[in-house]
């Protein structure tokens, strides 16, 4: 008996000793094959780059995934205690693998194989990190084998505050957002130091399946699922009774975040995403949660964006219309693969078919099921009748005008941009490349090179008056023919109308945007001259040097034409677009600074004292304040007696220039106020006539009044300011002589101080050139 007993003793002890070689086999050959897990001891997981507005609002996420990182001391205990309830009651109290969760786990599945349920697991928290960072989701023993071994590593590695910080950061919770702070603004809009026990519960109650119980989706499985985490708080002793019955009874309230990130601001946002990724690379953008300050101002950039659309849409109903989208049979689902045709929610039209169509409306049901008409009045503008323009089942743009009347739309196929910016800083306060940037991302404000026109003529005057001119000397108006080398043709430019008038002032010429005169300005001045002048501003790169610089032939883009402008108002300056303020990192550490003033005394100043700090900028002078000073003066006639005075009616102290180039192909206007430059650019993305009359005054002009009407009250544009050094004169507009008391046309002509003596005006002969060009400077 007591050799038996030994020889099963032996036989214990042999068995035991194998099992134990072969799980040490097993577990060393395991080991040799798991991922190194100590990069989690400084690991930060990747974060959402954020844009902000000039003012401070959120606008636009660059991430992969939606994640604010949260370090541990900042998760609130309701939170904590909510995750732990639901997914790792024992987590401050196991070496990383639950035991009594495993046995659990077993005896349950048993019976859960019998019963033919899905298999309940019991992995910990520590083992979720493991399988999150390091492993798979396979579904496998040896998965499961590798994510204990490393559970129990990590343990050893970690401090559970690190290992539950880095769960709760990186758990995904459904509806694209990862970790608890980011799902606390999904889903209630609220930072997870204001989450009650009800909120945090649901939010640890979507680990287990983030789809299935979300609760956009489903509320009341949704709040089934969050009703047995706060049953387990009840359990866990983190509620009392009272509050958990009240807690189980209540109803899930939702509030998704505010997206004051506008679709108008695509444009301005997709520039910003390149630009800064230029700067640091995408990898760094998309992961390490930089913050970047922008200066659009949302309320302008509405306004920019709708103006502009509007301004497209009006010169493309006076083009008639162009045709259906396409046609489908009617059935409930017609609507069905149409996504292409998708635009922006803030244009507001809808995708719709045609029912049915007789002589005075049309029956039109939308892609959200309202039905509808479309009267003969709101399709006017076709100049056709229904039975020329649709038949049934074609699919059309509507917007709903009131009750069940809709107007017909179509997607201009024209195009354009504008660009709103300060003119002393660069700073730009709104963007917009195109109609729709769901229909083109092609940005016609910054991509697009166009050529400008007559909008680049003011810049061919400053630099006149840089060089002796005054706002009065007489420029012959008249047929001029000239010879660009031996490999060009003979060039004869010609007035828009065709038209010649004589001699006329320098002011006439801006204003009534004379080509002959820019011309023969030009030529006086030399093209090598006005080349450099172009550079320097920023319009131009390396221009050829051709005389027909002067008119605008070289392309440029609406913003670098746009921030030239600003040197007019800013007393000659040159300033650069300025798209991003500042990035920091996730630290606040400023990594990029565009300001480019400095306060030179402001550490001096204390809040109490009557002074005012003096700001410094190292902007460079490209012009003298003078000469600023007499462009926008000039500039200012063009709305009061040139090609803008359709601006009058605003009677606002505006400024500005129209520019059409040849063939009517593209159409500018670039206007501004004391305070705001404001420049708009018209054309086909393929360049081609515009149509007859589709200048700058016609196409442009429009879009920058209707910005101007609801951007600018009158008290924002205020009188522009006079230069030191400048006289002022009153003289005959007609031929710039000191006015008479018979002279009936009068303006005040701005003069530089160095120019008048005894009340008359010098002039050089330094650049003059025979009466056939520059008669006389007064």
């Amino acid at each position: 008996m007591n050799k038996h007993i030994k020889n099963i003793f032996i036989a214990f002890i042999s068995f035991s000793l194998i099992l134990s070689i072969l799980v040490l086999i097993i577990l060393w050959n395991f080991s040799n094959n798991i991922p190194d897990y100590k990069f989690l001891k400084n690991y930060k997981p990747p974060v959402s780059s954020k844009v902000y507005s000039g003012k401070g609002n959120l606008v636009a996420n660059f991430s992969k995934e939606k994640r604010i990182f949260v370090p541990y001391n900042s998760i609130p205990k309701n939170v904590i205690n909510a995750f732990l309830s639901a997914e790792d009651k024992n987590f401050f109290s196991h070496p990383g693998v639950d035991a009594k969760g495993v046995l659990r786990a077993v005896i349950n599945n048993i019976q859960n194989i019998m019963t033919s349920k899905r298999l309940e697991g019991a992995s910990t928290i520590t083992q979720q990190v493991a399988k999150n960072f390091l492993l798979t989701n396979e579904v496998s023993i040896n998965r499961k084998i590798k994510e204990a071994i490393l559970a129990f590593r990590i343990e050893r590695a970690l401090s559970k505050e690190r290992i539950l910080e880095l769960y709760l950061n990186q758990i995904y919770l459904g509806s694209g957002a990862y970790g608890v702070a980011a799902a606390s603004l999904e889903y209630f809009d609220k930072s997870i130091k204001e989450l009650n026990y009800e909120e945090a519960s649901l939010l640890a109650a979507l680990p287990k399946a983030p789809s299935k119980y979300n609760p956009y989706r489903d509320k009341e499985l949704a709040k089934f699922r969050r009703n047995l985490v706060l049953k387990n708080l009840f359990d866990n002793g983190f509620v009392d009774l009272q509050t958990f019955q009240k807690l189980k009874t209540s109803e899930i309230k939702l509030k998704k975040k505010e997206k004051i990130f506008l679709e108008d601001a695509q444009y301005y946002i997709e520039d910003v995403r390149k630009n800064i990724i230029d700067k640091l690379t995408y990898e760094k953008v998309y992961k390490q949660g930089f913050n970047i300050n922008t200066p659009i101002n949302l309320e302008l950039q509405k306004v920019a964006t709708e103006s502009l659309r509007n301004g497209l849409e009006k010169y493309d109903k006076r083009k008639g219309w162009r045709g259906v989208l396409t046609n489908k049979s009617y059935n409930k689902d017609w609507f069905k693969d149409l996504d292409k045709y998708s635009l922006e929610k803030s244009i507001d039209w809808k995708i719709s078919i045609v029912k049915k169509i007789d002589q005075f409306e049309t029956e039109i049901e939308t892609q959200d099921n309202i039905k509808g008409i479309i009267e003969y009045k709101n399709i006017s503008w076709t100049k056709k009748e229904f039975e020329e323009l649709f038949k049934p089942g074609d699919i059309i743009y509507t917007k709903k005008i009131k009750d069940n009347k809709f107007s017909l739309k179509q997607v201009p196929k024209i195009n354009g941009g504008i660009v709103v910016m300060d003119p002393f800083t660069g700073r730009v306060y709104a963007l917009s490349g195109g109609f729709s940037f769901k229909n083109s991302e092609f940005n016609r404000a910054t991509q697009a090179l166009r050529q400008p026109g007559s909008a680049f003529k003011p810049f061919i005057y400053a630099l006149a008056l840089e060089n002796s001119y005054t706002p009065s000397t007489l420029v012959l108006d008249a047929p001029l023919v000239l010879d660009q080398g031996s490999d060009l043709k003979m060039w004869k430019p010609e007035n828009y109308g065709k038209k010649f008038y004589g001699p006329s002032t320098l002011r006439i010429g801006l204003e009534k945007s004379r080509n002959l005169m820019t011309v023969r300005i030009a030529q006086n001045l030399g093209v090598k001259k006005i080349v450099e002048f172009s550079k320097e501003l920023g319009i131009y790169d390396d221009p050829e040097e051709l005389l027909s610089i002067s008119l605008g032939s070289k392309e440029t883009t609406l913003l670098k034409l746009t921030s030239a402008y600003s040197a007019f108002v800013n007393g000659g300056k040159l300033v650069e677009p300025i798209l991003i303020d500042r990035v920091q990192d996730s630290e606040g550490n400023t990594i990029v600074n565009n300001e480019k003033r400095s306060c030179a005394d402001c550490n001096q100043i204390s809040f109490t004292s009557n002074s005012y700090p003096n700001i410094k900028d190292n902007y460079k002078q490209v012009f003298s304040p003078q000469t600023a000073y007499q462009i926008t003066s000039l500039l200012e006639g063009v709305i009061t007696r040139g090609t803008g005075k359709k601006l009058r009616k605003l009677k606002l102290n505006l400024a500005g220039k129209t520019g059409t180039t040849n063939e009517n192909t593209d159409a500018w206007f670039i206007g501004f106020t004391s305070n705001l430059v404001i420049g708009v650019y018209v054309g086909m993305d393929n360049p081609k006539p515009l149509g007859k009359f589709e200048t700058g005054s016609k196409t442009a002009l429009p879009i920058f009044e209707s910005f101007v009407k609801r951007a600018i009250k009158k008290f924002d544009a205020r009188p522009f300011k006079v230069s030191d050094g400048i006289t002022m004169m009153v003289v005959d507009s007609s031929n710039g002589q000191k006015a008479k008391f018979s002279s009936k046309d009068t303006i005040i002509e701005a003069y530089k101080s160095q120019n008048i003596k005894d009340g008359k005006v010098l002039f050089s002969n330094k650049n003059r050139l025979d009466t056939n060009n520059i008669l006389r400077f007064y």
